[in-house]
């Protein structure tokens, strides 16, 4: 039977294992190492288009990859405004602590200080520490007002007035609560904590106190009087070495009373070595 004209020629089957033969080549393993010279135009076609196509699937995927973000944010929205409420809300707590609280507290302690300050003065160290009924004293400015300034100096004043008054562990707790970056300050705490020490009968912490006193915030003022205190100490307690130490570092300053009189007190301790 003849065959129809309208039917078109088909092209021979051809098995996918002989396909790959006319496309490629092969190592003695039969792995593939690459195209035969002679494959042909549209086969090279049907590769590009599939790597187009996977560029295509990868782009997809990066698009889907950056809405994850918007998806969990959809889905969370409870937990992100409440986490975007609990930082407002610290951010709001800080302000007022910075700008309302504190200042409020600086000045109300301040006010409460006066009169104590006044007792101070004039050695009422125990009106001064305790208040007079209208008027706070140290003790309760310390503990009302701690983290003011002036509740930290209500610190040093308690310390300073027990000190007076010979209540020597007292003088002490008070004065090691109390903290300051001031030079004069922090070191005639030291020192006053030194004494207390001496007091009590503890040479070693007295003399350790003595020197951080003078050595913490060197200066002209508070160096040389516990640089003597300390050189004193040892000298008294037989310790000529370091007696003699102190008394060196003395000469240091020169411009002060005691600097002045550290060439006395060092031929007296070299006359004991």
């Amino acid at each position: 039977m003849p065959k129809s004209k309208n039917r078109k020629k088909r092209k021979p089957y051809i098995a996918k294992k002989e396909k790959e033969d006319q496309m490629y080549e092969f190592d003695e393993n039969g792995n593939i190492i690459g195209l035969k010279n002679n494959a042909t135009t549209a086969e090279e076609g049907t590769t590009a288009a599939t790597l187009e196509r996977t560029l295509l699937d990868q782009e997809f995927d990066i698009e889907d990859f950056q809405s994850k973000s918007e998806q969990f944010v959809n889905k969370n929205k409870g937990v992100v405004i409440g986490i975007v409420g609990g930082l407002c809300l610290l951010a709001a707590l800080w302000f007022f602590w910075s700008n309302v609280y504190k200042p409020g507290q600086q000045s109300g302690a301040v006010e409460e200080m006066f009169q104590a300050q006044q007792y101070f003065e004039v050695d009422s160290f125990r009106l001064a520490l305790n208040g007079d009924g209208n008027y706070s004293g140290f003790l309760d400015i310390a503990d009302n007002f701690g983290g003011s300034k002036a509740g930290n100096l209500a610190n040093y004043y308690a310390g300073v007035s027990y000190l007076n008054l010979g209540e020597f562990e007292n003088a002490i707790d008070y004065l090691k609560r109390f903290s300051s970056s001031d030079l004069i300050l922090s070191g005639m705490a030291n020192g006053a904590i030194g004494d207390a020490y001496m007091e009590l009968g503890d040479d070693a912490q007295g003399i350790s106190y003595y020197k951080k006193a003078a050595n913490t915030n060197p200066n002209d003022f508070v160096s040389p009087m516990y640089l003597l205190k300390a050189g004193l100490a040892m000298e008294k307690s037989g310790d000529m070495s370091g007696a003699k130490s102190m008394f060196e570092k003395l000469k240091d300053y020169p411009k002060s009373e005691y600097g002045a009189e550290a060439d006395k007190y060092l031929t007296r301790v070299e006359a004991k070595m």
